[in-house]
């Protein structure tokens, strides 16, 4: 028969302590690693940042629940790799394919921003990062994030369509304005330079107030807009004085009609108020032939100048020291 001494009792005891506190330490351990992920999967979706993977042996995928809701695919329903191909726009697609196979064959990552029509229908942008993993020197399955950046693209746009667009009639701003001259005329892609300033607009603005006045200006960019469709770009530069630039290829009688279609339309009669006010538009031309960028303003707005004191209504092209008037020459 076997004597179980004392000692023996006591290691008994403690070896079940340590097991005890063993246990105790991976329940901890476990309860601190759900509730972190409980934290990341909240960061994730308050974010939208979702986490993908996808099996290079049978292109099998996983998703986190922000990716399905990026895609507006139910939760758990485990599209195929075509599938969520399918929604990306043909552009985005291809880039993302070929992102793809390069970055397995280089073992290496990738972030692209992709545009994707969602399964409801849904316009989106998203981030995606990818980074290939290997086992024994083998590509065998590649990972990453996507984020849904849908309102920051929005955003972005928007402050550069702010930097480039008149906010009151919507058409290019002086910015805008300035580099396109530059950019056109130095590749010799443009004819002309037309200045338009609204004739009476001060009384107006004086006479009827801002609104009335703002009313005008967006009407006269319409009109404008609509004679100077085939204008290479049609901007307002401040004030009430617009822009028009006329590319390359067209002649000196096609540039006077178009000058002839403004002061037209601009002499119809503009209703404020529910009344009819009466403006008109004068305008000042400079051929590009010869002229460097910096001189074509300066001598448009020689021209245009020539037009307002020779009776307003009209037209000049600046000719050196000389203007063309609407129907002769005048110095």
């Amino acid at each position: 028969m076997h004597e179980f001494l004392s000692g023996d009792f006591d290691d008994a005891d403690a070896l079940r302590r340590r097991i005890a506190a063993q246990d105790a330490l991976i329940a901890a351990q476990a309860c601190e690693l759900a509730h972190s992920r409980k934290i990341f999967a909240r960061a994730s979706e308050a974010a939208q940042i979702g986490v993908w993977e996808c099996e290079l042996a049978d292109n099998s995928l996983r998703w986190s629940d922000v990716v399905y809701d990026i895609f507006d695919l139910p939760r758990g329903s485990m599209p195929d790799r075509a599938t969520a191909l399918a929604l990306y726009t043909p552009q985005s697609r291809a880039e993302m394919e070929r992102r793809r196979s390069q970055a397995i064959a280089e073992r290496s990552s990738f972030t692209f921003d992709a545009e994707i029509v969602t399964a409801r229908g849904v316009q989106k942008f998203m981030r995606i990062t990818a980074q290939v993993e290997c086992e024994a020197g083998v590509a065998v399955r590649i990972f990453g994030m996507k984020q849904d950046i849908t309102a920051e693209k929005r955003a972005v746009d928007k402050l550069r369509h702010l930097a480039a667009f008149d906010a009151m009639t919507g058409l290019a701003n002086r910015a805008q304005f300035q580099e396109r001259l530059t950019e056109r005329a130095e590749a010799g892609a443009l004819a002309a330079l037309l200045l338009v300033d609204l004739d009476g607009f001060k009384q107006v603005n004086d006479g009827h107030g801002h609104m009335a006045g703002d009313a005008c200006l967006r009407e006269a960019a319409a009109r404008l807009s609509a004679t100077c469709a085939e204008a290479d770009l049609v901007a307002r530069i401040g004030g009430d004085e617009f822009a028009v630039l006329v590319g390359a290829g067209v002649n000196l009688e096609t540039i006077a009609e178009l000058a002839r279609a403004i002061t037209t339309a601009m002499g119809e009669p503009f209703r404020l108020d529910g009344r009819s006010h009466t403006l008109g538009a004068s305008v000042g031309i400079a051929l590009a032939a010869g002229a460097a960028p910096s001189d074509l303003f300066v001598n448009a707005d020689t021209a245009l100048y020539a037009a307002k004191s020779g009776g307003r209504g009209t037209f000049r092209i600046f000719k050196g020291e000389a203007s063309l008037g609407r129907d002769s020459e005048a110095a």
